[in-house]
């Protein structure tokens, strides 16, 4: 009878805490694939931490008005592997981020790929995400 009930206590602990980690990793939860957004901008701040690596564009929009944009990467020991280091990017660059835009409309972007002003293009995450385009 006791090792039931604990059987039955660990599934419904399993269960309860598995989703919330499945919804944090649940990329259409807080990000929109249908609304891809391609952006140029001035670097303002790098974040190399984890869980997710996070960087700061000023953006002019439509009216010339500089928004401050948000864009999240892939975890930094992910990028580390694909060459990238603390200082990668770095405030004062200039560079065109592409990716999808939050489901709220917070200036904040799933980002794909970077792309610097000498033509060098970087994978930043979401690569295999449905109507990604990586030109």
């Amino acid at each position: 009878m006791r090792s039931t009930f604990f059987a039955a206590l660990g599934l419904v602990s399993a269960f309860l805490f598995a989703a919330p980690v499945v919804a944090h990793h649940g990329f259409s939860v807080e990000f929109d694939e249908t609304k891809p957004v391609t952006l140029t901008g001035v670097v303002t701040k790098m974040e190399f931490m984890n869980p997710h690596i996070y960087f700061y564009l000023d953006v002019k929009d439509a009216n010339g008005k500089v928004v401050n944009w948000a864009f999240e990467g892939s975890p930094p020991n992910i990028l580390y592997r694909q060459g990238w280091r603390k200082d990668t990017v770095k405030p004062g660059d200039m560079l065109t981020a592409k990716g999808f835009r939050a489901r709220d409309g917070a200036h904040l972007v799933a980002c794909n790929t970077i792309t610097f002003l000498d033509g060098r293009q970087l994978t930043v995450g979401a690569g295999n995400v449905k109507g990604y385009d990586k030109n």
